[in-house]
C-alpha cells in the first residue's frame, strides 16, 4: 500500500500564522510537487538539490495560489523514509486550503491522522518508542516533559531496551550451549553465575520501571488538589499560583462550592492544581456535594 500512494496534509498548526507547510510523501511526490510548484530554477524537482530551498509560486493552470519555498528530502534520508516535498507558503488558511486541494487533484491522497509517523516506523526509520516520543514533544505541557520526550525521540530508551535484551540472549546462549554439548570442553555456567546475572537485569528493568511513574507525571501533569477545612486560604493559594482572580475569595465561610481546575507550571512540570471546597459539616445541600467532590 505505501509503495503505492502519495500522501500529502497541511503540517503547521490550525489558523493564521506566517508560515504554513504542505507535505507530500510518497513515490510520486516529486511528480506532484512539478504540477503545483514551479520555480526558473530547476524544471524538475528531479533536478532538485536535495534539502536546498527552492523559490517559486504555487499555481492551479493560469491562478496563482501563492509564492513561497520547496524543498525536497530524498529516501530514505527523510522524516518517513520515503520521497518528501515540503512547500512552504504563507501561513493563509485559504491558501493552504487551495494548495492541498490541487496536491489532491494531482494525485495524492490525504494523510490520515499520524500518517507520515506510522510510514516513518514502517519504513525503519522510527521505532514505537520514538514514534510515541513524536506526539509527546507535540504535546509537551513543560520544559521537562519536553526534555524526557527528546530524550526518547533520540533513542535513549530505545538503547537501553537493546541493551537489556542483549544481555538476556547472551545469557540464553551460554545456557543453552552448557545444556547441549557437555561433552565439550566448554567452562560451564553456574546457577550462581547465572542468578547473579539474572538479578543485574531485574534491577535494571526495576529501576526503569521506578522511573516511569514519575515520566508519565512529567508528561501527563501532576493533578494537585488543594484540600483544607473553610476559610484555611486555599482559594488564594490558588490565585497567587496562578497570578491571577480565577477563584473568588470572601471571608464567607464555604464560599467555594465547585471544583476549579486551572494548569500551572512550576519548574518546568505541569500542576493541574483543584481548588475546592471547604471540609466542614454543613446541612447545605450544595455544600455538601462540594465536599464530596472534594474528597473524592
Amino acid at each position: 500500500m505505501y509503495e503505492e500512494t502519495t500522501i500529502a496534509a497541511i503540517a503547521t498548526a490550525p489558523g493564521e500564522g506566517g508560515i504554513g507547510i504542505i507535505r507530500l510523501s510518497g513515490v510520486s511526490a516529486l511528480e506532484i510537487a512539478d504540477k503545483i510548484f514551479h520555480t526558473g530554477t530547476i524544471k524538475t524537482f528531479k533536478e532538485a538539490v536535495p534539502r536546498m530551498m527552492y523559490f517559486g509560486h504555487v499555481t492551479d493552470g493560469e491562478k496563482r495560489i501563492d509564492e513561497g519555498l520547496a524543498v525536497y528530502m530524498k529516501a530514505p534520508h527523510s522524516y518517513t523514509g520515503e520521497d518528501v516535498v515540503e512547500i512552504q507558503i504563507h501561513g493563509s488558511a485559504e491558501a493552504l486550503r487551495e494548495t492541498l486541494s490541487l496536491a489532491l487533484r494531482s494525485g495524492a491522497v490525504p494523510a490520515m491522522r499520524g500518517e507520515f509517523t506510522k510510514r516513518a516506523f514502517l519504513n525503519g526509520r522510527l521505532d514505537l518508542a520514538q514514534a510515541e516520543a513524536v506526539m509527546d514533544i507535540i504535546s509537551a505541557k513543560g520544559e521537562a516533559a519536553l526534555t524526557q520526550a527528546e530524550s526518547h525521540l533520540s533513542g535513549a530508551l530505545s538503547g537501553f531496551v537493546h541493551e537489556v535484551m542483549e544481555e538476556l540472549k547472551d545469557l540464553i546462549t551460554k545456557l543453552e550451549v552448557t545444556i547441549d554439548y557437555p561433552e565439550e570442553d566448554l567452562e560451564d555456567l553456574t546457577m550462581e553465575e547465572t542468578g547473579d546475572a539474572l538479578e543485574k537485569i531485574d534491577k535494571s528493568l526495576s529501576a526503569l520501571l521506578k522511573r516511569s511513574e514519575e515520566g508519565r507525571v512529567i508528561r501527563e501533569g501532576l493533578r494537585t488538589a488543594i484540600i483544607g477545612r473553610p476559610n484555611a486560604g486555599k482559594s488564594s493559594l490558588l490565585n497567587a499560583l496562578l497570578q491571577e482572580e480565577r477563584a473568588i475569595v470572601t471571608d464567607v465561610p464555604g464560599t467555594t462550592r465547585d471544583t476549579i481546575e486551572e494548569a500551572v507550571r512550576i519548574s518546568g512540570v505541569s500542576l493541574l492544581l483543584m481548588d475546592t471546597a471547604g471540609l466542614r459539616e454543613t446541612d447545605n445541600k450544595v455544600e455538601q456535594i462540594g465536599i464530596e467532590r472534594a474528597r473524592a
